[in-house]
């Protein structure tokens, strides 16, 4: 195998696991899920919105 083509996969999926940590890819499903039911999305800054108003009304177990 390539070596520069093994480091690219490796970056991808670098990219991919922090993303997913971060909580892109929900935006990403998010978007996916209104052009496959036809829907017009919120913009990117009401989405967050949202989660964090649901986040803040339903806390879970946490340090802080």
């Amino acid at each position: 195998m390539n070596p520069l083509a093994a480091l690219g996969r490796g970056l991808r999926g670098l990219r991919w696991y922090v993303r997913a940590l971060a909580g892109e890819t929900r935006w990403d499903d998010y978007l996916a899920h209104c052009a496959e039911h036809g829907h017009q999305p919120v913009s990117r800054r009401e989405f967050e919105q949202c989660r964090a108003d649901a986040r803040a009304s339903s806390p879970q177990s946490r340090c802080c």
